[in-house]
């Protein structure tokens, strides 16, 4: 009977000091965690759990069966990684604190903001330099809505909307992503400039992606979605949303290192919304601090989705910047690496004041015996 066994972040210090040393810096970034829940697994269903101290951690997966002990050993190890920086073309962006994704949509149906950027490219090109200017680290530019319900674009038709763009961004000296799951865009996509692919479909949707994406030796974000196909959001219905998407992600993450992508340009998105109850996705952002243990740097998107709309009376999607706020701060709290979000100065404001917090934490000994 299969055995799967994952490492559960479960309790966090505002310092190490705080826990006399007894704590580890998560994933490289500025939290640091003192507990951990380590859960065994058989065919789908929890059989045992134990808590640990990073003191104690050793002696509790010496107690794992032996088909698990090299997997818990990888998580344990992954858990602490310290991820390189991104080099994306004239940009290093650092991943030792959260970073801003600010999202360029040139689409005429986008959820968010359909048609502004595609009908008026000035003012597109004015967005793009307003979010870089405001402390994005990387704009992501995307030229098909993933929405749900929203029709899949000809590849034709997408390459015409997001070269231009992109092209634009790429001579401002911006850090570029393309969002695209179709080979034939990314091709284009890094020809006119970008440095990074975001796939919402994991790599799934078109055979080629992952052999574009080794040959250009570019990041790739994989995100998990529960589809392939054109709708993006079919086959949802979790029934223990962290482990299928955890179990999905490391697949997809294996799939596209047999595919010769590099491990240190592997980014993995959990999927927020995407074939996803509100149930589930609140499950995700809570238990995000589990998926370091994949042992690559985590991207978050949140922004004005579904799941704030949920919680707060159909709020419209331009009316979400306090529910997207609050999941962006949930997300620095994870250790999540990158944010995107449509509303970049005010999420790099809240990153810039959850920075003051972490650092004064960091430093702070006052309570400690002299």
């Amino acid at each position: 009977m299969s055995l799967q066994i994952y490492i559960r972040p479960i309790g966090f210090a505002p310092g190490p000091q705080a826990e006399h040393g007894n704590a580890v810096r998560l994933a490289g970034g500025m939290m640091y965690a003192s507990r951990f829940a380590v859960i065994l697994r058989r065919e789908g269903r929890t059989q045992e759990r134990w808590l640990a101290s990073p003191d104690k951690m050793a002696e509790v997966l010496g107690q794992l069966p032996d088909t698990v002990g090299a997997e818990a050993e990888a998580q344990w190890a992954n858990l602490t990684l310290a991820h390189p920086p991104l080099e994306l073309g004239p940009r290093t962006v650092r991943l030792d604190q959260p970073q801003v994704m600010g999202i360029l949509n040139v689409t005429p149906d986008s959820f968010s903001d359909g048609g502004r950027f595609l009908d008026d490219r000035e003012a597109g090109r004015a967005h793009a330099a307003a979010m870089v200017e405001a402390g994005a680290a990387i704009l992501d530019v995307g030229g098909e809505s993933t929405r749900p319900g929203a029709k899949a674009v000809w590849e034709g038709d997408e390459i015409e909307r997001v070269v231009p763009a992109i092209e634009a961004c790429a001579a401002m000296g911006a850090a570029v992503s393309v969002d695209t799951r179709k080979a034939s865009v990314m091709e284009a996509a890094l020809d006119a400039g970008a440095h990074l692919v975001n796939d919402v479909s994991g790599l799934t949707h078109d055979p080629r992606s992952a052999e574009v994406v080794a040959k250009a030796e570019c990041p790739v974000v994989i995100m998990h979605t529960p589809n392939s196909g054109d709708n993006l959001h079919d086959g949802g219905g979790h029934g223990d949303a962290m482990f299928e998407v955890f179990d999905i992600l490391r697949a997809r993450r294996d799939a596209a290192l047999a595919a010769g992508i590099e491990a240190r340009n592997i980014i993995l998105d959990p999927g927020i919304g995407f074939g996803k109850s509100l149930s589930d996705s609140l499950s995700l952002i809570n238990t995000l601090p589990m998926f370091h243990a994949l042992g690559h740097p985590l991207l978050l998107g949140a922004s004005r989705k579904r799941v704030v709309g949920a919680l707060d009376n159909e709020a419209p999607a331009d009316d979400r910047l306090g529910g997207s706020l609050a999941l962006a701060i949930a997300g620095m709290n994870a250790g999540a690496q990158i944010l995107r979000v449509h509303d970049v100065r005010e999420t790099v404001q809240a990153r810039n004041v959850w920075r003051g917090l972490r650092d004064q934490a960091l430093t702070d000994f006052s309570d400690l015996p002299a």
